[in-house]
């Protein structure tokens, strides 16, 4: 077989569709071209944006006091930054809604690099004017309070440690009563039982159990603490047995100002040197070698008049950009001050959450041979960009129109030239019925159209015409065979019979030989002519209603006398079954039927006829022991010119099972061959329409009126 010959590629229509697309993608093509000149407008700002971050850098080289301007030194205190945070916070025990700040956790109570038990990290953050806090505390068993004990430290809890306006020293517990909502009460100096029975309302926090410990999140105002920031955070994790304290981890430095950390907030001598160096939709940040936000000036957010997001131009814009975006997949902004802290400058697009894009650029800021922190100024790209989207959306847009009214156009043409097609294909299938005899002399789709499925449709029409004068042929031939043949028949035989009366009686075998021959010639061509002949003869048959239970009753009789050497069995029904057939026809069809039975079954089983009533349609059955069927020749026994008696069975051309069909479909009924359910023969099965008794006496009424 040839690599490929089962391989018959797409359909027509599949083609013209492929075809429309690959138009339908010029207009993104031309897009791209266009997002070329967008990335290296990106590239001119990012560079412009460079210049601005070593220009404001510049300011403050050699600046260390501007880094160290605390009111103490910062070598006798542990630091905790108060990280700023942009966007609202909801305390619900999740670290989601504060951005970036979410990074910048610290681990403690890890000892040697491993974590234990009791150990937790802390991250800051500062928002109008309150100090929040995110612990996520890896604790194996935990212990929650219980509402009814006034002893505080007997179930894990929180402390909060600072110096107080007044110059006091202040002490506060987070109880975890349950997951949810905390309560905070002020503490007395042992840390085991509260000041007053009332809370510490304006401390406030939520915690949640994890599969490791606890998350809690809380927050207490600025005003709180002194204005030198003294605070510090502990874990106490106590043993469930005892209800004692099995450890407690701190941020508190164990030595020197062994009470307190140092919470480190923006530098104001920082923040006023860049106030005036913003611009709209820019942000410049100050940042430390620790990493911590030391100043912030500006926005993301461009001040005027927002885009319409109804405007179907935009809508469409913002499709297209969302993927084909210009904007490279960047590293996070930690990557990028890294970098800059290394002492290199950086600029690059990125995407924030909120999906703003933006453009960063980092410049170190150093003195001598050290890095003392980094400018970072970050521009929103919509201001930038937004005459060149304006333009390039336009253009998307007049594309798409016009590309999209071809791509219409093309997928009407291939649905229009598909459908002529299929109608051309589903006329020229019914020309031909499923025995291959023609329906139709000439196929009426497409005839007149002048192009190419037109003359398809005519010329399939030609072949039909001479296909029908062939078959007519064919049809005609055994009744000139028949004509012609018997002529020379009718001598042969009389000569055979002059030849045995003279012959001597040696040669009678050879002449009876010969006689047997001569009529199986004359019985093959009388077969094929009834075959040829029947169709049409059927046509002047008249029909009849006959009760087939009476019918077949006398069939059987007459059969059983012929046969008398086999054994017939008959089973009908007890009521009449009235049919309108041509009983001599019907009559032909049992005996071709009974003929294949008596050929095939084995000596000594009987012939079974079997009457059965389907309540509007009659079946009538022989079935005889003997060789099954092939599973798939069921139906092609009843195919003119099929046999499967094997080649020992010359004078059987397998005419008799297609006159069977053809007068059981003459009368509105069907024919099926089966196996026998247990294995043992075949059975076939006539299915003839069955006349109610009404209708049939209406008939006989007016076959005696007439």
């Amino acid at each position: 077989m040839k690599i490929g010959s089962r391989f018959r590629g797409p359909r027509l229509r599949t083609k013209l569709l492929l075809l429309a697309l690959g138009v339908l993608a010029l207009p993104y093509l031309s897009y791209l071209q266009l997002a070329e000149m967008e990335r290296l407008l990106i590239q001119g700002q990012s560079n412009a944006q460079l210049l601005t971050a070593e220009g404001i850098s510049t300011l403050f080289n050699d600046r260390q006091d501007l880094f160290n301007d605390l009111p103490v030194s910062l070598e006798d205190y542990e630091t905790l930054f108060a990280h700023p945070i942009e966007s609202p916070v909801r305390l619900d025990g999740g670290i989601e809604d504060w951005g970036e700040v979410e990074t910048r956790m610290q681990r403690f109570g890890a000892e040697d690099g491993e974590v234990r038990d009791g150990s937790f990290s802390l991250v800051l953050g500062e928002r109008g004017g309150y100090l929040y806090g995110f612990m996520t505390i890896l604790d194996d068993l935990r212990i929650y309070r219980e509402p009814s004990s006034l002893r505080l430290d007997n179930a894990d809890h929180v402390r909060l440690s600072f110096i107080r306006t007044d110059g006091d020293e202040g002490r506060a517990t987070i109880t975890l009563p349950r997951p949810g909502v905390t309560t905070a009460y002020r503490m007395q100096e042992d840390w085991r039982y509260a000041e007053t029975g009332a809370p510490a309302k304006q401390i406030q926090g939520y915690v949640t159990e994890t599969g490791t410990g606890y998350d809690v999140e809380f927050r207490l105002p600025l005003s709180l603490l002194g204005s030198r920031r003294y605070f510090g955070v502990a874990f106490a994790d106590v043993d469930a047995e005892t209800g004692e304290m099995r450890s407690l981890t701190q941020t508190l430095p164990t030595a020197g100002k062994e009470s307190f950390n140092l919470v480190i907030l923006r530098s104001p001598e920082l923040l006023n040197i860049i106030e005036g160096l913003g611009y709209s939709g820019s942000r410049i940040l100050i940042i430390d070698p620790e990493r911590r936000v030391r100043a912030e000036t500006g926005s993301h957010t461009i001040a005027g008049e927002p885009r319409d997001e109804s405007d179907w131009v935009y809508k469409i814009g913002e499709w297209i950009r969302r993927f084909s975006s210009t904007v490279p997949e960047a590293g996070t902004v930690e990557e990028v001050i890294d970098a800059s802290l290394e002492g290199g400058p950086i600029a690059l697009p990125r995407v924030l959450e909120n999906g703003v894009e933006i453009i960063t650029a980092a410049y170190p800021i150093v003195s001598e041979d050290a890095v003392l922190g980094t400018v970072l100024v970050e521009q929103n790209m919509d201001e930038i960009l937004a005459f060149q989207y304006q333009a390039i959306e336009r253009v998307m847009l007049v594309s798409a129109l016009i590309l999209l009214f071809v791509f219409l156009a093309l997928f009407a043409f291939s649905a229009r030239l598909a459908w002529r097609i299929r109608n051309l294909r589903r006329e020229a299938a019914a020309a031909i019925d499923e025995y291959g005899r023609l329906r139709t002399l000439s196929l009426k789709a497409e005839r007149g159209a002048g192009d190419e499925i037109g003359d398809l449709s005519r010329s399939v029409s030609n072949v039909l015409t001479r296909l029908h004068q062939h078959n007519t042929f064919l049809e005609n031939m055994p009744r000139t065979l028949r004509h012609e043949i018997n002529n020379p028949l009718n001598t042969l035989s009389t000569s055979l019979q002059h030849l045995e009366h003279e012959s001597p009686s040696g040669a009678s075998k050879y002449l009876a030989s010969a006689k047997r021959g001569v009529m199986l010639i004359g019985s093959i061509v009388q077969n094929l002519a009834d075959a040829a002949n029947l169709e049409e003869s059927l046509q002047a048959e008249e029909l009849e209603v006959i009760d087939m239970q009476q019918f077949l009753e006398r069939y059987v009789g007459n059969l059983k006398a012929t046969q008398k050497h086999r054994e017939i069995v008959f089973r009908g029904v007890s009521h009449p079954l009235l049919a309108r057939i041509a009983d001599f026809r019907v009559e032909q069809l049992l005996d071709k039927i009974i003929d294949n039975a008596v050929d095939f079954h084995h000596a000594g089983s009987p012939i079974k006829v079997q009457l059965d009533d389907y309540g509007d349609s009659l079946q009538i059955t022989v079935a005889n022991r003997g060789p099954v069927l092939p599973t798939a020749d069921g139906q092609s026994l009843f195919e003119s010119m099929v046999s499967h008696r094997g080649p020992q069975s010359r004078l059987h051309f397998g005419l008799g099972l297609y006159v069977v069909r053809v007068i059981a479909e003459y009368h509105g009924g069907s024919v099926r061959a089966a196996n026998l359910a247990d294995g043992s023969g075949v059975a076939i099965m006539v299915r003839l329409p069955l006349v109610s008794s009404v209708a049939a006496n209406e008939e006989l009424r007016a076959a005696r009126s007439s």
